[in-house]
């Protein structure tokens, strides 16, 4: 386990060498444009060459395309135990999330004319759910849902499938719940390319929503501009901020949860103001990951992407996380504490808060989407909500009088960036006394 100190001279360097994501390799980069230039240039074709590359799937076109007889089956073959859960989740999402719609205004400005906003909700949508060895259903429950709400007239999703063409039985279900029907057996970098692109079979999308790997991200990275994209989620984050008060048995739970993740780059935190905490949390990270079905692979990822750092006070524990910006931040210490916390972290993904608030809730039942920032980019973005799948357009409505009253000051504007026509196109529309 990596130890630093918020006091040592080399802390700045020292956690931004750890924080700083390795770059997207270049051989990640020219393979997912020659695969999106494949996608432009023979659509369909490039598709069937690519599942059968990339998942070992012999699709043609017609089969691109999951069947309502197979969603059908995949429903009526899920336990009841799952089907209750998937409810409880969608109930959850749409419980937090119909809270965050945006409302249109109307009001009068300084000049008397009528402005406000109207909000639309983006006519077609795409959502990538990550499926393979890890098919993510909740990751359905918390995109669909959001766009659902939202309105959208079309939704379209994408998910890979395996050799013999079959997608997960739990993902199927999990989109028929939320009203999904256009379901693509169709992932990787090319699933973006046929949602940027289109092909002859699938319809280009205006927008597209979802997590993935490296070359999913890359992808959605290159195609923005002609598409809308979500976010680039990388790799999962988690810091926890431990006093002692924390439970140091639920920190280490937590910590190892999400370097189960399995990508191989995610990070994890621990901030504490006792090294006594800091070195009981890994004897119990030690501990726990005995008989651990993945345990080899979540040692591997905490040997690289585990980093705990001695603090002074909770006031320093607040500078480090909004400097790392985390994708979760858990707050292990007491209530008082952690008020303070939440008004002091300003660039955290989701706050979580108290020793029974494990971010698996986050993940998984409490409501929000766990589509967040990560990479430091929480300094910069939030979360997915509902308004990302809405457009807001202003409005304005002048008459004759409110006209006139804002005419010097286009007037001024249009003078000093020389501008002429523009003032000229109010001017032109105000009466001139004789």
């Amino acid at each position: 386990m990596r130890t630093i100190a918020f006091a040592s001279k080399k802390f700045d360097s020292d956690l931004a060498a750890f924080c700083r994501g390795a770059a997207v390799p270049r051989e990640i980069s020219a393979s997912v444009a020659s695969i999106l230039a494949g996608v432009r240039v023979r659509g369909d074709a490039a598709l069937v060459r690519y599942a059968r590359k990339f998942d070992g799937a012999r699709l043609r076109p017609a089969r691109f395309r999951v069947t309502a007889r197979e969603v059908a089956r995949a429903v009526e073959a899920l336990p009841a135990s799952s089907r209750k859960a998937l409810r409880a989740v969608r109930a959850a999402v749409e419980d937090f999330n119909r809270r965050a719609i945006p409302l249109g205004w109307s009001a009068r400005n300084a000049h008397g004319a009528r402005v406000g906003e109207k909000f639309d909700p983006i006519r077609r949508v795409g959502i990538y759910v990550p499926g393979g060895q890890v098919p993510l259903v909740s990751t359905v429950l918390m995109t669909a849902t959001l766009a659902r709400i939202a309105g959208c007239p079309e939704i379209a999703a994408f998910t890979p499938c395996g050799p013999d063409g079959r997608v997960a039985p739990a993902l199927l279900a999990a989109l028929d719940l939320v009203g999904v029907t256009e379901i693509y057996r169709i992932g990787g970098a090319h699933a973006v390319g046929a949602m940027a692109y289109g092909t002859s079979s699938i319809p280009a999308v205006d927008k597209i929503f979802g997590p993935g790997n490296a070359y999913v991200c890359e992808a959605k990275r290159q195609v923005f501009g002609l598409v809308g994209v979500d976010l680039l989620p990388g790799p999962s984050e988690l810091m926890v901020v431990a006093d002692d008060s924390a439970r140091t048995d639920f920190a280490a739970a937590d910590l190892i949860a999400q370097a189960e993740h399995g990508s191989g780059r995610e990070k994890v935190y621990l901030v504490s103001t006792s090294a006594r905490i800091i070195g009981r949390v890994a004897a119990q990270m030690r501990t726990q990951l005995v008989g651990l079905p993945r345990s080899a692979k979540v040692t591997r990822i905490l040997d690289g992407g585990f980093l705990a750092i001695q603090v002074r006070n909770l006031g320093e524990a607040a500078e480090v996380a909004n400097r790392v910006a985390p994708e979760h931040l858990e707050l292990l210490v007491r209530p008082g504490a952690a008020k303070a916390l939440v008004r002091s972290v300003t660039t955290a993904g989701a706050i979580l808060v108290g020793n029974s608030t494990p971010t698996a809730l986050g993940d998984f039942a409490a409501g929000p989407s766990h589509v967040l920032p990560t990479g430091g980019a929480g300094r910069f973005s939030s979360g997915l909500r509902v308004s990302d799948f809405l457009r807001r357009t202003s409005l304005l409505s002048y008459d004759p009088g409110s006209l006139r009253k804002a005419e010097p000051t286009v007037a001024a504007l249009a003078a000093m960036e020389k501008l002429d026509a523009h003032g000229r196109s109010v001017a032109i529309r105000i009466p001139r006394r004789r």
